[in-house]
């Protein structure tokens, strides 16, 4: 019966390619997952699969780190209409134009990628921040919200996992502690460095795009059907930029005050979720008494304006709820354990760390979560650097890379639906458009890591 583990995420696979409807994809891969859990126990237990479905979600609405995202999610609805309906993203925009600094579709490209990788703080905040600010001027340029996508989605990740100081660090740094891999965990944890091939490659395809300023298949025609039709860049008149860039500005150094405080002192040991999720909340807090103080809007209005925000975002909220729902349920049927247990049996030495790399990749697509992968495979991968003597550095940074890869191309990614929510694009356009440049890069990443294993090896 173990195979039968991989139908939650095939159902739900098939479903978004079929139908183009992601939360009934979500919710069908939680019913089957969940039937498939009841037959584990009993014959008779299977009738209250639907009433464990719900449960399932329910409580993972109530656990607090999902409760924190979802808050988080629905303040940034909050916080979009603010700065939007204030007019301080069309002021902040003509602002930016008017000095010169930013008069093309590199420049443009360059400064988002730039936010992107300059707040490797957190990578939810960092894809918050650089779509918020780019979204008005790549309609201003007919660039792609598509492509405003891809290049926050491709460069946050692949940041936070090269630069590690920050929650990513901290959490891989506690998974690999437990294992005696001959050198110090940090050590091994800053040797991932050069190593990881995924990461480093997505970040100069992200960087080719934006300089030559040249897209490839799917982002093409995203780019080519804007360019056919009238893009208007908002539809508020332009007041003072102030309004959009002071909230942005408390956001971001809220970010790194609550990572402090979090973390007791340790900016590195912060709470990511919770850190983001307060500074959202003061960012709104701060929007609002703008408005209020400038007599933009009256308290009245300015309520509304959040909660209309929030409703534009409920069923991108829904999604996140129903993907780590779904991640949950895997993890206890034992989809991530299967997928690397049948990738890894029976290899050549030299295939170890690229089918670890493959591994990691498919429990990332089939689950949605990169930090689910790495909780499962690392226990796997670390004994494989004393029994096959095997650099630590290297497999660490295989499994990682993986990871990331496969949150890339996921439609039930969580990370991938927060891309599509801060850059005001569709998600499953954002799925079909990142998915063969993330291909294309994770093709030449497994030809690198068998030709490094061959180097490493003999």
């Amino acid at each position: 019966m173990e195979w039968l583990t991989i139908l939650p995420p095939v159902i739900a696979i098939t479903v978004v390619v079929w139908k183009k409807e992601v939360i009934l994809a979500l919710f069908l891969a939680i019913l089957s997952s969940e039937l498939l859990l009841a037959m584990k126990l009993s014959a008779n237990s299977v009738i209250s699969t639907p009433i464990n479905t719900i449960d399932r979600i329910v409580n993972t609405a109530a656990s607090a780190g999902t409760t924190s995202i979802l808050i988080f999610s629905l303040l940034v609805g909050a916080l979009l209409a603010f700065i939007r309906d204030s007019g301080g993203v069309s002021a902040t925009v003509n602002r930016v134009i008017g000095s010169g600094l930013i008069n093309s579709k590199k420049r443009v490209g360059g400064v988002t990628m730039f936010t992107g990788m300059a707040i490797f703080i957190e990578s939810n905040l960092s894809v918050l921040t650089a779509g918020i600010f780019a979204r008005g001027l790549f309609d201003k340029y007919k660039m792609s919200r598509a492509r405003l996508a891809y290049i926050i989605d491709s460069t946050c990740a692949p940041i936070c996992i090269l630069i590690l100081l920050n929650g990513w660090g901290a959490y891989i740094l506690a998974l690999i502690s437990t294992y005696d891999l001959g050198l110090d965990p940090l050590a091994v944890l800053w040797g991932t460095l050069p190593f990881n091939v995924y990461a480093w490659l997505t970040l100069v395809v992200v960087g080719y795009t934006i300089f030559f300023d040249k897209v490839h298949g799917p982002m093409k025609e995203a780019e080519d059907a804007l360019e056919s039709v009238e893009t208007s860049l908002d539809a508020t008149p332009a007041t003072k930029s102030r309004f959009m860039l002071v909230p942005l500005l408390v956001m971001i150094i809220g970010m790194f005050g609550f990572m402090f405080i979090t973390g007791d002192g340790d900016i590195t040991k912060g709470s990511g979720s919770k850190s983001v999720l307060y500074a959202t909340f003061l960012a709104c807090v701060v929007a609002y008494i703008l408005l209020l103080w400038h007599k933009r809007f009256t308290h009245q209005q300015s309520i509304k304006i959040g909660f209309n925000g929030m409703g534009e975002l409920l069923p991108l909220v829904t999604i996140v709820l129903l993907s780590i729902a779904l991640g949950s349920s895997l993890r206890e049927l034992g989809t991530g354990i299967f997928v690397s247990g049948l990738v890894g049996e029976n290899l050549p030495l030299i295939l170890v760390v690229p089918m670890l790399f493959i591994a990691g990749a498919i429990m990332s697509f089939t689950t949605g979560t990169s930090w689910g992968t790495f909780a499962i495979l690392i226990p796997i991968g670390m004994p494989l650097v004393a029994t096959l003597g095997l650099p630590p550095s290297l497999v660490l940074a295989a499994i990682l890379g993986g990871g990331i890869f496969g949150d890339h191309c996921s439609p039930i990614s969580d990370t991938t639906a927060i891309s599509s929510l801060a850059a005001g694009c569709d998600l499953l356009t954002h799925v079909k458009t990142q998915m063969p440049y993330a291909l294309s890069v994770g093709g030449a990443t497994i030809i690198a890591y068998i030709l490094l294993s061959l180097q490493i090896l003999f």
